[in-house]
């Protein structure tokens, strides 16, 4: 029983699977994506994510552990000086696996990891929706108006020439509407009398 031994063997032994890592890590660093099975990627995830810690720290006693893994001067280089500081807002998570498919001889699990490349957006705090409301109408008015005002340079004689639209009339209550109508239907039988 496998009781409290953590992580893959991949049916090598301690030394192979070190070397076989740290030349995986350097090759990720260096070139920032590499493809691999998706459980040595999986495996991968947890020691370059301790190395971009160990970057960040920035010491020079961090910088020797590093070397130490990598084995590698122009890697710690990069790593400390580029890599790390990129990183810097962020609290872990620095690497993104892909599945790619099947690999076409032996039919293995294929992948991509690859360095995060965009930083991480700072959480906004929620805004009622009255507020958000505001906001839009206060960024949208100004260039409504700066269009208008522009319509109005560029055609005055237009707006002239338009007839003025009439105001609409007040609605009067159902009652009174009632009875002016019985009203006028009085008067018009008086007048075609009146015309005999």
């Amino acid at each position: 029983m496998r009781h409290r031994v953590a992580g893959r063997k991949f049916s090598r032994h301690g030394q192979h699977r070190k070397l076989m890592f740290r030349n995986m890590l350097v090759s990720l660093l260096d070139h920032e994506r590499i493809r691999t099975t998706i459980f040595k990627a999986k495996e991968l995830r947890s020691i370059a994510d301790k190395i971009i810690t160990l970057g960040k720290k920035g010491s020079l006693h961090a910088r020797r552990q590093a070397f130490a893994i990598l084995r590698n001067e122009s890697i710690v280089k990069k790593l400390f000086d580029d890599i790390a500081p990129r990183f810097k807002e962020r609290a872990g998570g620095y690497t993104r696996i892909y599945r790619l498919g099947w690999r076409a001889g032996d039919n293995a699990p294929l992948s991509l990891i690859e360095l995060v490349t965009e930083t991480p957006t700072k959480e906004v705090k929620k805004k009622s929706a009255v507020k958000r409301a505001k906001e839009v109408l206060k960024k949208v008015a100004p260039k409504g108006k700066g269009k208008a005002e522009k319509k109005e340079k560029e055609a005055p004689e237009a707006k002239a020439k338009a007839p003025k639209a009439k105001p609409p009339k007040p609605q009067e209550p159902k009652k009174a509407a009632k009875t002016k109508e019985k009203e006028a239907a009085k008067e018009e039988p008086k007048k075609k009398t009146g015309k005999k």
